[in-house]
């Protein structure tokens, strides 16, 4: 890597359509047209920062309610649709025929037509006039076309097969049977309510995930992508392997802004997967490794390709506790792809990239300076900003958004020093790495908008939309200045960086806007989805299909609904397929997790249907992710998709751990030992399951070894399972203990019990539940109130006399009329994991002293024959 001034290398025009077609719409016209559409596109933007922002509260004006915004979100989102989307294959790509005006026009209208006419239609609730079901009757059929255009035919049948089931319920099997719908109803209940195409899922898209992805995309127009791949190149590319293991941690840290795979491909794996293909690795293994990198950048914290927020409204507990769940299985499984990735680089002697040359001591000083630095840094921001707060109250705002414009004018003076970085051609000869600071040093701005994100969302606990504002705001403020800022310290003309900023800004407006297209029509569709199952009840129809077909055994249901949520997920965008899954799967595996009696929290419930929906989009046939790589690499993408699966093999092995071991999220751990010990542990354990499929340890492993380390990856995940086998986990208290549970727990806690009760079906049940408590109260009584529950004591017996529609405790499937027959305690005397911990490691060193072995004498006698040579000569 050049320390001087290169062009970066460009997308070709194949991968800039593909990525185009897959995120933004492949149409491009020009003039007026194109002037509309971006002006369009950036109003879009706009509207979504105002909407987000205090400034309609605080000026009294442009204050919309969710319905109102939700109209227009959809509305925005389908004229973009059809004007931004060709038609076919073979429709003009350069200009927009006047049919697709003609629909864009009317989608806007049938988009927004609660906000129009929001008044007229509050006045007539339930009673819908003819111009109210012809506009919903056209916005569905608009809708279902937009989306055969952004998403592809596949969403649009399984939204086709949902409303077909809503007027065949007549006609369905015994166990599908319902009683059907009128057309009016249902174009009432899909268009003129919030309970179908403006639902949950189209509010989250327009509350939070837009300025999200805006974040992402304005971050990435100011060169914070580019700089992340840098670092990441300057942080691994001297290992082994090493343009392979730069693939896993960009994408890493991609992940962290962006929300979809293809793009993370493309704009990491041009230059990723030439320089692995150079180090030795096949195109398919490169493309493979850079697709597998890419889908789990949606797995990684705080965005989670916008599942993150979906799953505060449908699991009911705080962003940040979602976060805190999420991030140590995230971590894990990169974690074992750098592993993966060791051991392929091993297998075929990769040698790394050379860097410049430094004495030991004075590398070792400075990757001390390093670490240390950044730890005093995270200090001081953390206790400055806290005692700020604590000195000053109201006016530590204006004091932390002064102090925070001086860091960055400070930053961009210091950055304005040093040329830009730019990524070399990887088809190069040669290249020589770049010391890490001296591609930290020219974009320390770009940390201060993460920074801004963060601490909004997990110190100070602001709504995701509120966050994503700040944040929003502070990387329009670093794309609109930077330029500018750039050129004035180094003495260039600032009137020509100023246009040029303008540009990248509204650029990004643009872009961000297009980039929301497919997730705004994917929402709105995926709601007609869920439309169905509230009207129809399809829900607890599906739990007594898949406990039919599972025989009740819960490892054959979660095998079934992994299949279900990984087949839905080919040809569906994560977003909507996390939407559909969790609307139709989630519940049943509470449901029937509890007749079981296994109390599984909610979160691992839906991050379960989650881990499997990104799945597909590396697994073939259709699998997107590998077919960009595969472009990349120029190899078969069928090949690349089958061999990327086998990469992900860790990544499925996960949610199943979870389910069965909560403690992977990090669910009632008490104390920072337990969390360094659970985290030490699994990680541990995905390595160890990582070397056993991929028959590589020290050396090649042989049959034996490798059954051995899935033995021992088992025990280290499943350590309750072998001490179940000699111990109880829990025992069962009388359900008068329950009060003095709920009065003692921590916050945050999950208190298991058991309840009986009969459904509405008229069946007896007994389940086992899992209740998130939240925060301590003063009473147990407020506490279990707070969770949606509330329990009276009626003849000696604990009985739930209210459930509150919505909460936590209707999440995990508690009824009114239910009892409370047991609480679950932790067994006394049962003995503690290290019993199984200590076992496991030391099989773990007998295989790796005997592999080591093996490899020193192989070394040995493939070096005799030379040695013998010279000492001849």
């Amino acid at each position: 890597m050049s320390t001087t001034e290169k062009t970066a290398i460009a997308p070709s025009a194949e991968l800039e359509q593909l990525v185009a077609e897959a995120d933004t719409g492949g149409r491009k016209p020009t003039g007026y047209a194109a002037a509309l559409i971006t002006g369009v596109a950036i109003a879009w933007s706009l509207f979504q920062i105002w909407y987000a922002s205090p400034l309609p509260f605080v000026l009294g004006f442009g204050i919309l309610n969710d319905t109102e915004a939700r109209s227009i979100h959809l509305g925005l989102a389908l004229f973009l649709a059809f004007t931004a989307y060709p038609a076919f294959r073979s429709s003009p790509r350069s200009y927009v025929p006047a049919f697709d005006w003609v629909l864009a026009v009317a989608g806007a209208f049938a988009g927004a037509y609660l906000f129009l006419f929001y008044r007229d239609l509050a006045t007539r609730p339930g009673q819908p006039i003819l111009i109210d079901l012809v506009t919903a009757g056209a916005g569905i059929l608009l809708l279902l076309e937009a989306t055969r255009r952004a998403l592809g035919m596949p969403m649009v049948i399984v939204a086709s097969v949902f409303i077909l089931f809503t007027f065949a319920g007549p006609y369905m099997p015994d166990v599908l049977l319902h009683k059907g719908s009128s057309i009016s109803k249902f174009l009432q209940h899909q268009w003129l309510t919030t309970e179908g195409v403006f639902g949950i899922a189209l509010g989250v898209s327009t509350s939070f995930v837009f300025l999200f992805v805006l974040f992402g995309t304005l971050l990435d127009k100011a060169g914070a992508g580019n700089w992340m791949m840098q670092i990441s190149i300057a942080l691994l590319g001297h290992l082994r392997g090493g343009p392979a293991k730069v693939a896993v941690v960009s994408s890493a840290l991609n992940g962290v802004v962006s929300g979809s795979s293809v793009s993370n491909v493309v704009s990491g794996g041009i230059f990723t997967i030439p320089l692995m293909k150079r180090t030795g690795l096949s195109g398919v293994k490169a493309g493979a490794i850079e697709a597998a990198s890419s889908i789990n950048g949606q797995i990684m914290p705080p965005v989670m390709g916008a599942a993150a927020f979906l799953m505060v409204e449908y699991v009911g507990i705080p962003y940040a506790q979602i976060v805190t769940h999420a991030l140590l299985p995230a971590i894990a499984s990169y974690i074992a792809l750098l592993y993966i990735v060791h051991l392929e680089a091993l297998k075929i002697g990769a040698k790394p990239i050379p860097r410049e040359p430094m004495p030991a001591k004075m590398r070792l000083l400075r990757t001390g300076l390093g670490l240390s630095g950044s730890v005093v840094v995270l200090c001081l921001l953390y206790y400055g900003v806290i005692g700020v707060q604590a000195a000053f109250g109201d006016g530590s705002p204006w004091i932390l958004g002064a102090a925070a414009l001086l860091v960055y004018i400070g930053t961009v003076a210091y950055a304005a020093r040093f040329p830009d970085l730019e990524l070399d051609d990887p088809n190069t000869p040669i290249i020589t790495l770049p010391r890490a600071w001296e591609v930290t040093r020219t974009g320390l701005d770009f940390l201060i908008p993460l920074v801004v994100l963060l601490w909004c969302l997990m110190v100070e606990e602001m709504s995701p939309g509120l966050s994503a504002f700040w944040a929003t705001l502070t990387i329009i403020g670093i794309v609109a200045t930077r330029r500018p800022l750039l050129a004035l310290f180094r003495r260039q003309s600032v009137g020509v960086a100023m246009k040029a900023a303008l540009a990248d800004l509204m650029e990004g407006f643009a872009v961000g806007a297009r980039n929301m297209i497919g997730i705004a029509i994917a929402t709105a569709t995926a709601g007609i989805i869920v439309g169905t199952v509230t009207l129809t009840g399809l829900g607890l129809m599906m739990t007594e299909v898949v406990e039919f077909i599972s025989g009740g055994n819960v490892i054959i249901m979660l095998i079934l609904i992994a299949v279900i949520s990984l087949i839905l997920g080919m040809g569906i965008p994560t977003t909507a397929n996390y939407i559909l899954v969790a609307t139709l799967m989630a519940p049943v595996v509470v449901e029937l997790g509890a007749q079981a009696g296994l109390a599984i929290p909610l979160i691992a419930v839906h991050l379960f249907v989650f881990y499997f929906g990104i799945m597909a989009d590396i697994t073939p046939p259709v699998g997107l992710a590998s077919f960009a790589a595969a472009a990349i690499s120029r190899e078969d993408p069928i090949a690349t998709g089958f061999q990327g699966a086998f990469y992900a093999l860790r990544t499925a092995l996960l949610p199943f751990i979870f389910i069965f071991n909560p403690a992977m999220l990090l669910i009632g751990v008490q104390n920072w030992a337990d969390a360094a010990l659970i985290i030490g542990v699994n990680i541990a354990a995905i390595l160890i399951f990582s070397a056993a499929t991929m028959n590589y340890f020290v050396t090649r492993s042989r049959l034996w070894e490798s059954a051995v380390l899935l033995i021992v990856c088992f025990a280290l995940f499943r350590p309750d399972w072998w001490l179940n086998q000699v111990h109880p986990a829990t025992v069962e208290a009388p359900a008068s203990e329950l009060m003095t549970e709920v009065a003692q727990a921590p916050a945050n806690h999950r208190l298991a019990f058991v309840v009986e009760g009969m459904t509405i079906e008229g069946d007896d049940v007994r389940k086992t539940v899992s209740l998130n408590l939240g925060e301590q109260k003063p009473t147990p009584q407020e506490r279990l109130r707070a969770a949606g529950l509330t329990v009276v004591g009626l003849g000696g017996q604990l009985t739930i006399s209210n459930v509150a529609f919505g909460s936590y405790a209707k999440r995990v499937g508690l009824e009114p009329g239910y009892q409370v027959v047991a609480v679950i305690q932790p067994a006394p005397g049962r003995p503690s994991t290290v019993w199984v911990y200590v076992p496991a490691f030391a099989v773990v060193g007998l295989i790796w002293w005997l592999q080591r072995r093996r490899a020193r004498t192989a070394h040995d006698a493939a070096a005799a024959p030379e040695l013998a040579v010279r000492h001849t000569t």
